[in-house]
């Protein structure tokens, strides 16, 4: 516990009303769900969720991650990786629509590790997906497991427009020496970073430049990172399941979900598409309805 002793921050939601935490909670409380060997699914008031900040789980120098977590939660509880957007260049997980989100997660009971990694340009791709596999790490380590509480064979990652690139391609490339996610969800992410993803949908040109500023690259032409960050040439039979997220207007079109989707089933790879009406992006997509099926979905990964 050494690790936590300057670092820990238990506060009540309540505290956090001014950022809309109390009304997102309000909107999410599941129905309790129980089964043979299942975990108990009962829904978490808005004042008992723990907050523990900047935990150092291993990656470079002032990266870190947050921890929540419900304050009365059994031992052997399912994990979550989150992890922001922002064009991989911006972002913070403490950012006040990541912390509802963190806390909207640990509401129904999982456990939810939500973390930072390094930013573009100054770190260019792999450097923030070469973090989160460290943090994924750090999480599925048996040790972490008994200081949180959560079951570290059962973790799935959920993330948004750049970060659920990334948490897809955590799932896809199974790269973790723990082993792979249960599942993936995210939220209108890029999927295709290479000349003919920008060509799927007609990609704005504003945003092509900050691809390729992530990738390190000044145009397509020469740009052998355009590939290896772009989850649709990643995907292989044995992936874990997908939930995705995106809306039929976003500035990232949603033909490459689509084109993603299809790939996922070419391979056998049981996925959930929602197209939602509007250019909404990210974690403004999230109404109830849609936070509902989003967690019945990782729960029936998360229990198996």
């Amino acid at each position: 516990m050494k690790r936590l002793a300057a670092a820990r921050a238990v506060r009540r939601a309540a505290g956090l009303a001014a950022a809309g935490l109390v009304l997102l909670l309000a909107a999410c409380a599941p129905e309790p769900a129980t089964g043979d060997g299942a975990v108990s699914w009962s829904p978490i008031a808005d004042h008992e969720i723990e907050f523990i900040d900047d935990v150092d789980f291993g990656g470079p120098a002032g990266i870190r991650l947050d921890v929540c977590r419900p304050a009365q939660a059994a031992p052997g509880a399912p994990a979550i990786l989150s992890v922001h957007g922002g064009g991989w260049r911006a972002g913070d997980k403490a950012q006040p629509q990541w912390r509802e989100a963190c806390a909207w997660l640990a509401s129904e009971g999982f456990v939810v590790f939500q973390s930072n990694y390094r930013l573009a340009p100054d770190h260019p791709f792999p450097a923030g997906l070469d973090d989160l596999e460290t943090a994924l790490d750090w999480i599925r380590d048996d040790g972490q497991a008994a200081t949180f509480g959560h079951d570290p064979s059962r973790v799935a990652a959920f993330g948004d427009s750049a970060g659920g690139n990334l948490v897809s391609l955590l799932g896809l490339r199974g790269a973790t020496a723990s082993g792979t996610l249960r599942g993936v969800v995210e939220l209108s992410a890029p999927l295709d970073l290479t000349q003919d993803g920008a060509a799927l949908g007609d990609l704005d040109d504003s945003f092509q430049r900050v691809q390729l500023d992530y990738l390190g690259c000044e145009t397509y032409d020469d740009c052998p990172s355009a590939r290896a960050a772009s989850p649709m040439h990643a995907v292989e039979p044995g992936a874990p399941p997908f939930f995705i997220v995106h809306a039929e207007d976003d500035f990232i079109p949603v033909e490459q979900a689509d084109a993603f989707v299809a790939a996922l089933e070419e391979a056998a790879v049981d996925v959930v598409l929602e197209r939602v009406e509007g250019d909404g992006h990210a974690l403004d997509l999230l109404d109830g309805a849609l936070r509902d099926r989003i967690v019945d979905w990782l729960r029936a990964r998360l229990d198996a």
